[in-house]
């Protein structure tokens, strides 16, 4: 299982995705899930994915390609759009499915599909993220759901539906998508550290920030535990039930003295 999160804001993009592949008992394995491609000073995508590992892997390898590839009909060097860029990728995953599929035996059960976020800035263009279905089309951010997920979503999703407004900061946005990935892996053991953190400021076209961050590296432990304890307190104040009101517990012991 997998779990990735981008996050729009006024300031930049924020990308964070776990690392593990699979949580048998004895068999914990790992891969990136967040894969960065960047011109600086021109333009820089991220891409996250989610679903087949073979299929992935297929197409980040057809991305490098062809972006070596000087008789490249088109790479991500050459696209004039973001959305451009959306649909490059969505027919790239697709070409990777079919290609498999061919290579297998007739009748497989296996699940061949990858979704995958695409995020990022070419120079004169507003920062975009698009969610890439496995059938190639892709859908992009709201004002009102400025953040995208794949993989195990439902556990990290309240978080953001009460933090991520466009105003936020990148800081404050790098946070919740930590905090929405920590909430993650409280609740399923498939989501798992190492965290990959990516950080892209508007108009900056370049990466500013990087982290891998595991369950003892300083800062994720830290803002496990105090995140872990802010709920525990927010929840000893929450409203009282009336029985449990001073004066109603008051008022009990009034009528039970008769």
């Amino acid at each position: 299982m997998t779990y990735c999160v981008a996050i729009k804001v006024n300031e930049g993009l924020v990308f964070a995705a776990d690392t593990r592949t699979s949580a048998g008992v004895d068999d914990v394995r790992t891969y990136n899930k967040l894969h960065v491609f960047e011109f600086p000073g021109e333009r820089v995508f991220v891409v996250l994915s989610a679903g087949n590992l073979a299929t992935t892997q297929t197409v980040i390898a057809h991305l490098r390609r062809d972006l070596e590839d000087p008789n490249a009909l088109t790479n991500l060097r050459k696209v004039r759009h973001m959305f451009d860029a959306a649909e490059y990728l969505g027919s790239l995953s697709v070409k990777a499915q079919r290609e498999t599929v061919a290579q297998m035996q007739v009748g497989s059960t296996l699940d061949l599909r990858t979704t995958l976020i695409l995020g990022g800035q070419i120079q004169g263009e507003e920062p975009c993220l698009y969610l890439i279905y496995p059938e190639g089309n892709c859908i992009s951010t709201s004002p009102e759901t400025p953040y995208l997920q794949i993989g195990e979503s439902k556990y990290g999703k309240p978080i953001l539906d009460r933090v991520i407004r466009p105003p936020v900061s990148l800081e404050d946005a790098a946070r919740c998508a930590l905090v929405s990935l920590d909430s993650t892996m409280k609740s399923n053991i498939s989501v798992g550290p190492p965290i990959d953190v990516a950080i892209l400021p508007r108009d900056a076209l370049r990466i500013t920030h990087t982290l891998r961050l595991d369950l003892d590296t300083p800062l994720l432990a830290q803002l496990r535990e105090a995140w872990g304890l802010q709920l525990v307190n927010a929840f000893r104040n929450l409203p009282r039930f009336e029985w449990e009101l001073p004066e109603a517990q008051q008022s009990l012991l009034d009528d039970q003295s008769y």
